[in-house]
């Protein structure tokens, strides 16, 4: 099966787009985002198994009755996950490889710095 995707138009020089479809990455960030599944997806393994490490948290804190450290957890769990869905949005997430991945259209600068 052939995988048609629209080519992100950059600069001379611009920074390279990421691979993964942002579609695909937005909405596992949005559905199930709590347990890290769109950063397995989009290669940053580390912040993956943390997310699903806090998800894996506030469960056992709450079965095993300690419902205020389990709140903690799943505010910090929630939040992050949060914070990443607005940053896929906005076009200014990073994959595994440090490509930006970008919302359909986004036009890519040349990197600072």
């Amino acid at each position: 099966m052939v995988e048609r995707r629209m080519e992100t138009p950059t600069a001379p020089g611009a920074e390279a787009a990421s691979r993964k479809s942002y579609a695909t990455a937005v909405i596992l960030s949005s559905v199930v985002g709590f347990l890290g599944v769109h950063h397995f997806y989009l290669g940053r393994w580390l912040e993956g198994v943390v997310d699903l490490g806090l998800t894996v948290g506030w469960i056992s804190c709450f079965a095993r009755g300690e419902p205020i450290l389990g709140i903690l957890f799943l505010i910090a769990d929630f939040g992050h996950s949060f914070v990443v869905t607005i940053m896929l949005l906005t076009g200014n997430f990073r994959d595994g490889e440090g490509r930006r991945v970008c919302y359909p259209g986004q036009q890519l600068t040349s990197r600072q710095g």
